[in-house]
């Protein structure tokens, strides 16, 4: 009889202490448990939206001073008079900057009565140079309609959006923008996989998206809500294979492309087919600018095939590699360029090496200026190349468009009209049934210059040019 109240008492502590252990642990054990599917939602959510900004964050790093941060922080607070001001000021000390002169406008814009606002997509943290070359496009069409007045009244407002040139962020920036009913159209992306990956996101939402510079054939097949601005690699590639073979007398040409870029891969592809049209003949090589090749070694493995000519066909992001195969050259290939080449760091780290290098690109300021080139000159203190025209011609596109009708459907139909047309920063924009531009490439030399500031400039190569073979 002894042992039995002592076993109830034992029984009953034990009890207590685990209803204890459960109240205190138990909420504990729960938030450990099903905390990181909610981190994980929120910090892509947080992440998306961080890489989004109307004028209320600097994505734009590199172009930092107080007066635009001041800025960022009024937008933020919708004093978009304090604002206005500092934005003014942000450009006075840096007029090069198009993300300043993008929310200077959107700070005006905003203060009148619903604004359209359009999405343009850039690689800020992928390519900054290419970043800051499309920006200065679409921020030159939104300064000069602005200042017109607009759209039947309406202002224009340009959300800068960065992917960095990833295929998934870019995918999870369309879900996003297909869902903000206030984005009427997307001007972007830029690197032909991100393009290639978010467009059917695009169709699917029914919101037109008009890339300035992917050039991948593989986006004419995504139905009636994808356009190009830029060529595709077919209207590249005629123009240089023709210059090759035709011109140059190269008729045995390697090529070293990346095998990652659906654009590098198109145009290989498209080049090829070209070369042999004009009576040349491609000689199959091992340089995958994606893989581990030595680029010192190219070059000698080349000229011991027989090969005349190489075109160093890289990805925006594979430019260095391709300039490393440039400087261990030495003279010996004539070497051709594709139009991810036709950067500032071609010319700046290439040198010598990239001295007569012919390149094909969608576009190249005429020699006699005309209204954009002029108003290019005014803002940004240089010459543009042609992804700032590509971007400005995107933009254009959709401001005619929107004339039309402000809905994303009317916006499409626009487009697909084969009698729209809108005015380029040199030519006439219109559209191919499949989304195409109808716009053909042209050819650009490196040659000694000081328009660049790196001793070399791109400078336009006339089809009549006579050019002796430099190998």
């Amino acid at each position: 009889m002894f042992n039995q109240p002592i076993n109830i008492t034992q029984r009953n502590l034990l009890l207590i202490l685990y209803v204890v252990i459960l109240c205190f642990f138990g909420p504990t054990v729960y938030w450990i448990t099903h905390r990181e599917p909610k981190s994980t939602e929120a910090k892509g959510k947080n992440s998306i939206e961080r890489r989004i900004s109307l004028g209320d964050k600097i994505l734009v790093t590199a172009h930092d001073n107080t007066a635009k941060q001041e800025g960022v922080k009024a937008f933020d607070q919708g004093d978009y008079v304090v604002a206005q001001e500092n934005f003014s000021l942000a450009l006075k000390s840096d007029r090069n900057d198009p993300e300043a002169r993008i929310y200077l406008n959107n700070t005006i814009a905003a203060k009148t009565k619903d604004p359209y606002e359009i999405a343009v997509i850039v690689p800020i943290g992928g390519d900054l140079n290419v970043a800051k070359e499309i920006l200065r496009g679409v921020a030159q069409a939104q300064d000069e309609l602005n200042r017109r007045g607009g759209i039947n009244g309406k202002l224009i407002m340009l959300e800068i959006v960065n992917d960095d040139n990833d295929p998934q962020i870019a995918k999870e920036i369309a879900s996003k923008l297909v869902k903000d009913k206030k984005v009427l159209a997307v001007i972007g992306h830029n690197g032909s996989n991100a393009s290639i990956a978010a467009a059917p996101i695009y169709q699917e939402g029914n919101i037109v998206m008009i890339t300035p510079t992917s050039s991948a054939e593989t986006l004419s097949t995504i139905e009636d809500y994808i356009f190009r601005a830029s060529p595709n690699t077919r209207d590249l590639t005629e123009p240089l294979a023709d210059y090759a073979v035709n011109t140059l007398g190269q008729t045995k040409i390697a090529v070293c492309s990346d095998s990652e870029a659906e654009a590098s891969v198109s145009f290989e592809e498209n080049f090829t087919w070209a070369v042999y049209n004009h009576g040349g003949k491609i000689i199959p090589i091992d340089c995958d600018l994606a893989g581990d090749l030595l680029p010192s070694e190219v070059p000698s493995q080349v000229v011991s095939q027989g090969v005349d000519a190489l075109l160093l066909n890289p990805s925006v992001r594979r430019v260095d590699k391709a300039l490393e195969i440039a400087a261990a050259n030495d003279d010996r290939l004539t070497l051709l360029g594709n139009h991810s080449l036709n950067t500032y760091t071609t010319l700046k780290e290439g040198q010598k090496d990239v001295n007569g290098m012919v390149l094909a690109v969608p576009w190249y300021p005429p020699q006699s200026s005309n209204l954009f080139t002029q108003d290019a000159q005014k803002l940004w203190g240089g010459t543009v190349n042609w992804r700032t025209a590509m971007a400005y011609d995107a933009t254009q596109s959709i401001f005619k468009a929107i004339a039309s009708g402000a809905e994303r459907q009317k916006i499409q139909q626009a487009l697909a009209n084969p009698e729209f047309s809108a005015q380029g920063a040199t030519t006439e924009i219109g559209f191919l049934p499949s989304g195409d531009r109808n716009l053909r490439g042209t050819l650009v030399k490196v040659q000694p210059g000081k328009q660049s500031g790196t001793g070399y400039d791109f400078v336009a190569l006339e089809k009549k040019l006579t050019t002796t073979n430099t190998k």
